[in-house]
């Protein structure tokens, strides 16, 4: 399970130092795509096989379905480690998620998260835990 969280920054080419904890489960090779929220997922080849495969099951007559597909699968880049353990970030997903300089990497189960440093303070503030956790209760959490 990916956990933790991890501030860096990107260095002058858009590369990103991946911790060893991260690194250690990701792998050598691993998939970047667009997030929600405006951060980026990072996924193991293996779980992206598994989100690709259900992606790709959803029905090609949903509307939906295909603008969902288009935003996760079209942006996608397979990125390589350096034996430095850096990362290569498209520009194009840089962009999409406001990455300059400060970032933070976080874990979250089966994906780890890339927040520019401003983005993840925002969103980061839990002022709705109690409400948040009844909702997860209701579903079972």
């Amino acid at each position: 399970m990916l956990m933790g969280e991890y501030s860096h920054t990107l260095d002058a080419k858009g590369r990103i130092i991946v911790p060893v904890k991260l690194r250690d489960q990701l792998g050598d090779t691993f998939v970047v795509c667009k997030g929600l929220e405006r951060c980026l997922f990072i996924f193991s080849p293996a779980e992206w096989e598994k989100l690709a495969n259900k992606i790709q099951a959803l029905p090609l007559t949903d509307a939906r379905a295909r603008k969902f597909a288009r935003y996760l699968l079209a942006g996608a880049s397979e990125v390589d480690m350096d034996k430095q353990g850096r990362a290569l970030l498209p520009q194009n997903l840089r962009e999409s998620a406001g990455l300059v300089k400060d970032v933070v990497l976080c874990g979250v189960g089966n994906r780890a998260e890339i927040w520019s440093k401003e983005a993840w303070e925002d969103i980061s503030h839990y002022d709705d835990i109690d409400e948040l956790a009844e909702q997860m209760a209701a579903l079972g959490i």
